[in-house]
């Protein structure tokens, strides 16, 4: 068992797209923090936000294969279809989905709504606050992914 917690801790394509994800994490609290001036403990791990940790860990997957798999290899084109899709997702329907998100906490929230909920089921609409930091726009995929490419470099330089 141990041999195999040793054999996934030097693997370089499990470790860097774990890395990447955690850099892209922590710079989105410390991005938070500056331009709002208020501290999240949602930032730590919710979606949504600059820099996208999604494409920063598909970005890693992606790169790290390429790098120790080659081009012409399966794991590298699954790896790569994977990406495209997690970033596509992101940039549109999770983009998407928190828009609706702020929709709807404006309209539950109008007071007119508010006392129609409230007569309907207090039990069916407790307070409800829809997530609105669900998505990433291209600029915050993009940087995600130069991110990932970059942490998929170091880590086939640093892991040999």
């Amino acid at each position: 068992m141990m041999e195999k917690i040793q054999l996934a801790i030097h693997n370089p394509v499990l470790i860097a797209p774990i890395c990447a994800w955690v850099l892209a994490q922590v710079l989105k609290v410390i991005i938070h923090v500056i331009v709002t001036k208020k501290w999240s403990w949602e930032r730590i791990v919710g979606g949504g936000g600059m820099p996208s940790s999604h494409s920063a860990t598909v970005g890693a997957l992606a790169t790290i294969t390429f790098l120790t798999c080659g081009p012409g290899s399966f794991e590298f084109a699954f790896s790569t279809i994977f990406a495209i899709v997690v970033m596509y997702d992101a940039m549109n329907v999770r983009l998407e989905t928190g828009r609706q998100g702020s929709f709807l906490n404006l309209l539950v929230n109008s007071e007119s709504i508010k006392s129609k909920l409230d007569e309907v089921s207090k039990d069916l609409w407790p307070e409800t606050i829809f997530k609105e930091y669900v998505g990433h726009t291209p600029t915050q995929v993009g940087v995600g992914l130069v991110i990932g490419i970059f942490i998929g470099w170091l880590a086939s330089v640093l892991m040999k």
